[in-house]
């Protein structure tokens, strides 16, 4: 595979043109997370989903990294699926928690990619890997939008 600016622009175009498949599973995520955790999540919107794949997407070096690993994923398909299960959830994981971003977003990506890459499934057309990136974008990019409570708070933790 070959990375240039013009390949991260496509992947960036392909993630962005995703919403309508990854903002349903965002606020499904949510709206389950919510109700087990007994909190109101906001939905999000395509828009903002957008608005923040720009954001994403506007710093080149996390750019790249997420190009590559969307890349992969889109066309990742192995013979049976199964064999292939583990690059797969492995990529996936790494995919939301680097859109994720820090800590302790980041961890929460990749147990959320888990959480949504159980309860989503591609169309027999697509490679085995776009379920998991779909699950992975969804995942990473709930953490990354407002609307959980304790992330619009003053942490108690806070040393001055």
């Amino acid at each position: 595979m070959r990375l240039t600016p013009a390949r991260v622009r496509a992947e960036r175009n392909w993630v962005a043109d995703r919403a309508e498949t990854v903002v349903p599973l965002v606020n499904d995520v949510r709206e389950d997370l919510g109700e087990r955790f007994d909190t109101e999540v906001d939905a999000v919107t395509e828009r903002q989903y957008r608005g923040e794949v720009d954001v994403v997407f506007a710093d080149g070096d996390l750019a790249v990294n997420v190009a590559a690993m969307v890349a992969i994923l889109r066309d990742l398909d192995v013979d049976g699926d199964y064999p292939g299960f583990v690059v797969d959830e492995l990529l996936g994981r790494e995919l939301a928690a680097t859109v994720a971003g820090t800590q302790p977003l980041r961890t929460l990506g990749e147990a959320t990619f888990h959480y949504v890459d159980v309860h989503h499934h591609g169309g027999e057309a697509e490679a085995a890997g776009v379920d998991d990136c779909e699950a992975a974008l969804a995942a990473g990019f709930q953490e990354r939008l407002p609307g959980w409570d304790w992330l619009e708070r003053d942490s108690p933790f806070a040393v001055d």
